[in-house]
């Protein structure tokens, strides 16, 4: 029997050892666990017990919490728990056979995740000396645990170590291990390892070999079957408020994102595995998303990040001409272009607007076309795919209702918004605008005619059959209907806009003004019907704000709208922190004297008959009115006399007098008069933003038949390398003397016949309409270079 049972031993550990490599794949891929030797000595297998964490604190996921292990340290390294494995003790059978078992001590020979660490932290291939012996006595790889004396290291293998470890460019242990991992048998697995730990999940070999900007060891890794389309997703890879760095998680995207185009080309062009460019990471974001997210809007970046954007796309055309990169949307539905205009990338979204490829095979990627030039004077085409607000999530919407980006007035000074904006309002939104505010005018005439001529008596009023009568209820009537459609835009505007405090002064401040007026209408109206009084108050609110919003309409007018932002900017900063430390200055010092000083009985009122009502400071309201009036320099010291403790009464009067009358009122004149100064620049840009904002709202409540016979730009046909391209173009003159001898490409030579449908191909003939039409946008044209001219000698 005892001989049967030796022998089923030997053949399960000879079964075992030609089997292992088979069985630990199929293993790990179906149940989740490895299947390792085990040749840890007892010392160290208590150690590993003695370990643990405390079982309530993982179970809670408590351990989470704490400071997160460092990507590398030279110091010692941070571990984390193993996960459940299967390990096979190889000298089992010595003690089912009764022999005595060797004093297992850990020697020179035997290599763990610590040695092998400080090995390739070192870059002395020495120290890897008998590492493949070991792992092939042992039954082990260099993918495996390797029976640490330690818990796991957060996935980080020795070649992530190596990696990490770098030097001028080389770390002659990253052969080693390769060589050794290739000869195992391990090799894919080995260089596709990846972190465990949630802060830096699924970086790989790859991606730190890309970070180390070596670009020999990322030819090294592809070589030996290292995903490409790798995604690190941990934490630390995410955007949060913490420290990160997001790239986009891909090997591609990183290698974009720090600007290595020889890497990028590498990945997209390698003979073993090449990058698919329209994957996209846990966002939805492309490469060209990345890029986005990286820039900063700074020269530097900008120059490299424009650089690099540009090269992947030329790239992506060459290897793939029908794949439209750019036109992929993240799972926000933004491209690139709508992700920069949306993120305030000026620099990288200017750029895209007007890029332009001279080259035939790469002209379809143009978004500006130059149509001709002539001396500093070109008129350039610009794509409006994207941008205008026939398209959902359009640019120039993005831009004119992101109250989130800081600068969006910048952005739409950008050619070509700035004159597609510019066209709108001459084409039909300057003369809508005028037609409102010649309507909200006899609004607000026959307004103040039916309150002028109120009724005296208790509301509701009987209607008079009469043609006044009727004259009468018919416009409060239509104050009601046009109260109720201020209050019912209003709701719509703030949901669409959503106005924050710091963007009060474009997004709703008028539209808030407008709200305010019709809930208070519609309370004076409701009050009306019940029969009270009241309703005189909130519709007397409701008159005085009305024509308060008349200023409205000044946006009209370059000069009033440029004044009425200085009014609403100092009245949203200024006037409100103000108004802010007054009112606790007046209530303060009405309640200390309303609390401390009485006044004594009159001697002249004890007569019966001659009852004597006499103002007095034990009156809240009155205390605050009189404060309120030496506020104003009006204030009278005769209400003084007859109160006790006249001189610290005195002593309050005057500290109030010195915090408000002197210190608040010059104060705010300093800081009102700084504020002048200060927006006086930028007024106008805000401005122009504001009239965009009205632009946009008229023209989204057009019915559809105006939309399509108001929309700008001209459809062209241009013959690019994707055959038959016909795009909604805006033509757009520019005048620029800097570079006017350099870029002399041209497509026609005359700005003759602008809304005709063109083939704008380089061969295509000179097309010189005559006519006096040619003529005058000629002479116009050079008036406008003199202009120039004469401004640049200046």
């Amino acid at each position: 029997m005892s001989f049967c049972v030796l022998m089923m031993n030997t053949f399960s550990i000879f079964l075992f050892r030609s089997l292992k490599l088979e069985v630990k794949m199929k293993k790990s891929e179906m149940f989740g666990f490895t299947l390792e030797a085990d040749d840890r000595t007892e010392e160290e297998k208590s150690q590993r017990k003695g370990g643990k964490k405390d079982g309530l604190a993982s179970a809670l996921g408590l351990s989470e919490d704490g400071p997160k292990a460092p990507m590398d340290t030279d110091y010692q390294e941070e571990m984390e728990e193993t996960k459940p494995q299967i390990r096979f003790n190889l000298n089992f059978d010595k003690g089912i056979r009764g022999e005595q078992q060797p004093d297992r001590r850990r020697d020179s020979k035997t290599f763990n995740i610590d040695r092998l660490f400080e090995a390739v932290a070192s870059r002395d291939v020495r120290k890897l000396d008998g590492l493949h012996q070991y792992l092939h006595q042992n039954m082990k790889k260099l993918s495996d645990s390797l029976c640490e004396c330690k818990n796991q290291s957060h996935g980080k293998t020795a070649l992530m170590k190596a990696l990490l470890h770098i030097k001028d460019g080389k770390n002659e242990t990253i052969e080693v291990l390769i060589d050794i991992s290739e000869r195992m048998g391990d090799i894919t697995e080995f260089v596709n390892a990846a972190f465990t730990s949630n802060y830096y999940k699924g970086q790989t070999a790859l991606h730190i070999a890309i970070e180390r900007r070596s670009l020999a060891y990322v030819k090294l890794l592809i070589n030996k079957g290292a995903d490409v389309h790798a995604k690190a997703y941990g934490k630390f890879f995410q955007p949060h408020d913490g420290p990160n760095f997001y790239f986009g998680e891909l090997p591609l995207s990183l290698a974009a994102c720090t600007n290595q185009p020889d890497v990028v080309d590498f990945l997209m062009e390698n003979e073993y595995q090449r990058t698919d460019a329209k994957l996209t990471d846990s966002q939805g974001n492309t490469v060209l998303h990345a890029l986005v997210v990286v820039a900063d809007n700074s020269k530097e970046n900008t120059e490299f990040i424009t650089s690099i954007y540009d090269h992947i796309l030329k790239t992506t055309a060459r290897l793939h001409p029908k794949l439209k990169l750019e036109d992929i949307k993240n799972r926000k539905g933004l491209t690139p272009l709508r992700m920069a205009a949306k993120t305030g990338k000026i620099g990288l979204f200017s750029h895209i607007l007007q890029r332009e490829f001279q080259e035939s095979h790469t002209k379809h990627l143009s978004r500006k076309f130059t149509e001709w030039v002539y001396g500093p004077v070109h008129c350039s085409l610009y794509d409006l795919a994207s941008l205008d607000l026939y398209e959902d999530k359009s640019v120039i919407e993005i831009l004119v209702y992101g109250s989130d980006i800081p600068n969006r007035h910048e952005m739409l000074e950008t050619e070509p918004l700035s004159q597609l904006l510019e066209n709108k309002w001459k084409k039909f939104a300057g003369r809508m605008f005028f037609f409102n505010f010649l309507v909200y005018l006899l609004y607000l005439i026959i307004f103040t005619i039916v309150a002028y001529n109120k009724k005296n008596g208790p509301p509701p009023f009987p209607i008079e059959h009469n043609m006044w009568g009727y004259l009468y209820v018919s416009g409060q009537l239509l104050m009601t209907l046009a109260n109720f459609y201020f209050f019912f835009i209003g709701i719509v505007d703030m949901k669409r806009k959503n106005p924050k405090l710091q963007t009060l002064l474009i997004d709703g401040y008028y539209e808030i003004l407008f709200f305010v007026q019709g809930v208070l209408f519609l309370a004076s109206a409701g009050l009306y019907l019940c029969g009270r009084l009241e309703y005189l108050g909130f519709l007397v609110l409701c008159l005085a704000l009305s024509w308060l919003n008349l200023l409205y309409y000044s946006r009209g007018d370059r000069h009033m709208g440029i004044y009425s932002v200085m009014i609403q900017k100092m009245i949203l900063s200024d006037i409100l922190r103000f108004l802010f430390v007054y009112v606790v200055f007046l209530f303060g010092f009405s309640a200390a004297k309303k609390s401390r000083f009485y006044d004594h009985p009159d001697e002249n009122a004890n007569q019966e008959n001659e009852p004597c009502f006499k103002p007095s400071f034990r009156n809240i309201s009155y205390t605050t009115l009189q404060l309120f009036k030496f506020t104003i320099g009006m204030g009278d010291m005769e209400f003084t006399q007859g109160y006790q403790y006249k001189e610290i009464f005195y002593v309050l009067l005057i500290g109030y007098i010195i915090l408000t009358y002197i210190l608040l009122l010059n104060m705010l004149i300093a800081l009102m008069n700084r504020t002048v100064e200060k927006i006086t620049m930028e007024s106008a840009s805000i401005w122009k933003l504001q009239r965009a904002v009205t632009i946009l709202d008229m023209e989204k409540r057009l019915p559809d038949c105006l939309k399509k016979r108001f929309r700008c730009g001209v459809e062209i046909k241009l013959s690019t390398a994707l055959g038959d391209d016909r795009r909604q173009c805006f033509r757009v003159e520019e005048v620029n003397w800097n570079k006017w001898n350099i870029n002399l490409s041209k497509i026609n030579e005359d700005p003759g016949c602008w809304d005709r449908v063109q083939q704008l191909t380089p061969d295509t003939p000179p097309n010189r309409p005559r006519g006096r039409m040619t003529t005058v946008k000629l002479m116009h044209l050079f008036e406008r270079v003199q202009n120039e001219r004469s401004r640049w000698k200046l």
